[in-house]
Formats: C-alpha cells, structure tokens, sequence
C-alpha cells in the first residue's frame, strides 16, 4: 500500500475530484432535526460564539418573551447571569428565585415573572427541547483540530471531502472515501475501500473494517468496531450443539470435535443518522452484508451479530446482544441486556424490558419481558403470583394439618 504522511492543513487535492460529488452530497444539503453552527466550525467542535434567547426559541420551535435579546454562554448545572437555567416542571423551579439566572426555560404556561427573569423560553414537550439545546450548546471534545494531522497515514488513493479532518495516528487505508464535514479522531483506522457519507463524527480509537458502507450523520463513540468476523463455525459432522437443540434433550451421541472457521465475505452498510455506542460492535456477514437503518442508535456495549438486519430508527440499549441472521424491524426499542437468539424475526414496535431473552419470533407491536421473553403483562401476573407462592404453602401445610391430623378423641 502506498501511504503518505499529510502536512498539517495538506490537502493534496490536485487532479481530484471532490467527495462531495461521488458520496451523497454535503451534510447540510439536506433538511435536519439538527441546529447547525458556524459552517466554519468542524462537527464536533461547535462555535464559541453566545446565542440570544429569541434564536435558541427559534431553533427548538419555541416562544420567548422578555428580553429576548439577551446572550446566553452555557447551561450549566448551577446557572449564572449570563447562563440558561432549566426548569421545566415546576418542582424544579422553587429555587429559580433564590439563583442569580437571568434567562430559563420553563414549561408551557409558567408565571415566568414571579420567578424574577428577564426572559424565558416556554416549551411544550421539554425533553424534545432538551435536543435542540444541548445541540446548541455543546462544545465537543476539541480533540481534533480542523486540517489533517501530521502524524495521520493515509494512503494517496483515498479520497477525502477537502474540508474533513483528521486527528492524530489516524490511518486511512486504500480507496477509502470519506464524505464532506467528516471528523476523523486520534487513532481511527478505516479499512480500504470504505464510504463514509458526509457530517460524519468517528472519536477516537474507532476501527470501520474494508468495505463498510456509512451513510451522513454517522457518530461512533470512543472504542466502536464496524466490520469484525462474524463468529461462525462448523463441524465436520452433527456438533453436540446442534444435537442438543434439535433434541432440546440432551448431546446424544455426537461426539467432541474442532471447530472449523466460516469466513466473512460481507460486509456491514450503515444507514443515515445512525449512532454508535463505545465499545459496541456490528460484524460482517458471511455472505450477505449486515445491514444498519437509517436514524438507528446504538448504546455502549452492544453486538450486532453477522448477516441481521436492523430497521429505522431502533433503540438497542447497553450491552444488548444479538445473534446472527435477525431480522429486526422498524422502530424497535431492546432495552438494557436484552438477548437475541439466532435466525429470529422481530415485528416492527416491538419492545423489550431490560434482561429479556427473546427466544421465539415476536410479532409487531409486541411489549416483551423475562427469560424466555413473554408478554410483559403476564409477566408481571406471573411474577406477582411467585411472590405468592410462600402464603400459598403455608396455607396449604396448614389445611394439610388440619385435615390429616388424628383426632385426639380415637
């Protein structure tokens, strides 16, 4: 491979033909729930620059009285003059008045005066707000700076968007493409022949294997593997495994063999505004590609196993584990510690309570819960009727006694 060490704002960009043209276009062509910055300020390092009251109202769809005109620097914990205090239900608002806040975002309908403010922001659905503020405001994590590192290696046959940045022991293989606005953190390594869309934000020591394919919007927390081997293999003959689970009995007579590797030749094609967790992973297919939906999040720690399908906009929450060949639905929510078996198919809405194990297919709009998952609300009959059962005993023992028991008079 032939690579090249890039002077700090190299560009390298003679005889090229932008990225922009050959992966979907820049982030900003399209509309977003997104509140933009400066166009200056890479992803993930936002202007520094205060905002008004009336143009955060405006951003999150909101109304805002007094003075609007107002500049507001931050919304800490323990707000100042110029910072935004938050209190959108009134029982976290008794203190705005013992507080020096000027300026609060307050529920639909607040006596925002009463409460000794200049200004107010009034919202209808507060934690609808809270993503278009927290948007606004976030500073990022300034661990890359606008340009390519010096220490970055990225092969000359890569074709990056003339405004993506790179952090520092980056490594950018062979024919990978990286679309426009794209923040690359320390120590990413992208595999050859990878697309990454553009206002794409990859932290640091994130692995995207050869020929993954990633829409725009795409964010990867620290520790994030894209395009593993997935975990297949075969026995020459009938393993004890398969022998246990089609007698769902006992190992039979198979006997004790190695195990012989299945390779990987898909690969994993990522959706739009998908997000990643730390440390969580999304293997290869063996043959087909594992696929992620557009607007899907992904918590800390969990696995996407080889060849499953996720749909739009699904929650897999931390340490979540699924098997391979699933076909998931849209608008999927598994909760903490769910488990999926292999080969499954989940309906779209489907929900799962944290620790579930989904053993058998689940049709759509179904709420599940336990181990092997069932319908939440007969899981909680069940569960109640278990903390049942001592009372039950003891009542039983004592009309056991009172039936059998000799009379004294025989």
């Amino acid at each position: 491979m032939r690579y090249r060490h890039y002077d700090v704002y190299g560009r390298l960009w003679a005889g090229r033909k932008n990225l922009a043209d050959t992966i979907a276009g820049r982030a900003g062509d399209r509309s977003s729930s997104r509140i933009s910055t400066s166009a200056t300020v890479p992803k993930g390092q936002k202007s520094d620059m205060p905002y008004t009251v009336q143009a955060i109202a405006d951003a999150i769809s909101a109304t805002a009285l007094g003075e609007t005109d107002l500049r507001i620097d931050e919304a800490p914990a323990d707000a100042g003059p110029h910072d935004l205090a938050i209190a959108m239900l009134p029982k976290y608002a008794e203190r705005l008045a013992e507080g020096s806040a000027q300026t609060a975002i307050l529920w639909a309908g607040a006596d925002w005066q009463s409460y000794g403010l200049r200004a107010a922001i009034l919202v209808s659905r507060p934690r609808m707000a809270m993503s278009g503020i927290t948007t606004m405001l976030d500073t990022g994590q300034g661990l890359v700076q606008p340009g390519i590192h010096p220490t970055a290696i990225i092969d000359d046959r890569a074709v990056l968007a003339n405004d993506v940045a790179v952090g520092a022991f980056a490594v950018i293989a062979s024919n990978a493409q990286i679309g426009a606005g794209s923040v690359i953190g320390p120590h990413v390594t992208i595999g050859p022949d990878a697309r990454i869309g553009p206002g794409t934000n990859i932290r640091d020591h994130v692995s995207i294997g050869a020929r993954v394919v990633i829409g725009r919007n795409f964010r990867a927390q620290p520790g994030a593997r894209i395009g593993g081997d997935g975990f297949s293999y075969v026995t020459p003959e009938m393993s004890a495994v398969e022998m246990a689970r089609a007698t769902m009995k006992d190992q039979g007579t198979a006997k004790s063999q190695a195990y012989c590797r299945i390779h990987s030749l898909g690969a994993v094609t990522i959706g739009d505004d998908v997000e990643m967790g730390a440390n969580s992973t999304i293997d290869n297919g063996t043959i087909r590609d594992t696929v992620i939906g557009d607007g899907t999040k992904i918590d800390n720690l969990v696995h996407v196993g080889h060849n499953t399908r996720v749909g739009q906009n699904c929650l897999l929450c931390g340490q979540t584990g699924i098997s391979g060949s699933v076909e998931i639905g849209n608008f999927v929510v598994l909760g903490g510690q769910t488990g999926v078996a292999d080969n499954l198919f989940i309906g779209d809405r489907v929900i799962s309570g944290g620790g579930t194990k989904i053993l058998s297919n689940a049709p759509a709009g179904r709420v599940l819960l336990g181990y092997p998952a069932i319908k939440m609300d007969l899981h909680t009959e069940i569960y109640k009727a278990q903390r049942r059962l001592p009372r039950l005993f003891k009542d039983v023992a004592a009309l056991k006694r009172a039936v059998f028991k000799p009379d004294p008079g025989d």
